[in-house]
């Protein structure tokens, strides 16, 4: 069984060099709530920075990585765009090592996205980014 910090660094490797393209582009980053509760409306809001009365979406993990286009290199690198095999170790790291997989989006416009799942302690891990959609 995997620590919480061995699955964080997994994701962190995973995802190295990924931005994840909105409206503006964003990097994924390790994220980590202590509980082995879901994270509520209110946690996650306050998480995001986000007033009481923001709203919060829950979507399934493809639904959110529907188009492995939508993960890319940040452009002002010139990079070229992450092959899918890189694209797919993130799901795969995700898919491994967390159970209970789900997306939240907190708010509008500019939005932050929290791809959580439960680890092994109970603890809920994962990736946040954010999007833009005007």
């Amino acid at each position: 069984m995997r620590t919480d910090e061995e699955i964080l660094a997994a994701l962190a490797r995973a995802a190295e060099g990924l931005w994840y393209m909105s409206e503006s582009d964003y990097p994924l980053e390790p994220v980590r709530l202590e509980g082995p509760e879901e994270p509520s409306h209110e946690r996650l809001r306050e998480l995001a920075g986000k007033g009481p009365d923001a709203g919060v979406e829950t979507r399934s993990l493809e639904e959110f990585f529907r188009t492995a286009a939508a993960v890319r290199m940040p452009p002002a690198g010139a990079g070229e765009p992450a092959s899918p095999g890189t694209f797919h170790a993130v799901i795969q790291t995700l898919k491994e090592n967390l159970t209970d997989l789900r997306i939240y989006r907190v708010g509008e416009i500019n939005i932050p996205v929290y791809v959580l799942g439960k680890s092994p302690s109970g603890n809920w891990l994962g990736l946040s980014t954010r999007v833009v959609e005007t």
